[in-house]
């Protein structure tokens, strides 16, 4: 049974910083791709940041929404079957529920956006930015 458990939300002033965390369980996530998305109230699902596995002895790429590139950072531990988002600098448009995922298909670029290529999803965390 896959499990997708993310933590780490809550309330955060403007400019702070927060990491969501998503522990994956149920098979090993190393070759797969893992990413967050996140609905604001009333607005549809979007992507927000995915890393892809390298190949070989290629490192891991990430792909980031225009919106938080320099301010979010997705990372991984393998170990621990782990992915996080460190969120610095939040403003209040990032105020949504955030979802894990993970899909068994690579990608790059714009083609890790689609939600439906995902095969697992996460309950979600609630992130809220104000002051």
């Amino acid at each position: 049974q896959v499990q997708l458990v993310e933590s780490g939300g809550g309330l955060v002033q403007p400019g702070g910083s927060l990491r969501l965390s998503c522990a994956a369980s149920g098979r090993t996530f190393s070759s797969y791709v893992m990413g967050w998305f996140r609905q604001a109230p009333g607005k549809e699902r979007e992507f927000v940041a995915v890393i892809v596995p390298g190949m070989g002895w290629s490192t891991s790429r990430t792909f980031y929404r225009d919106s938080v590139k320099g301010r979010f950072t997705i990372s991984r531990d393998n170990a621990k079957n782990t992915v996080y988002l460190q969120m610095n600098s939040p403003k209040p448009e990032d105020t949504a529920t955030y979802y894990c995922a993970v899909r068994s298909r690579s990608c790059s670029g714009s083609g890790c956006y689609v939600e439906n290529e995902y095969d697992y999803w996460g309950q979600g965390t609630q992130v809220t930015v104000s002051s």
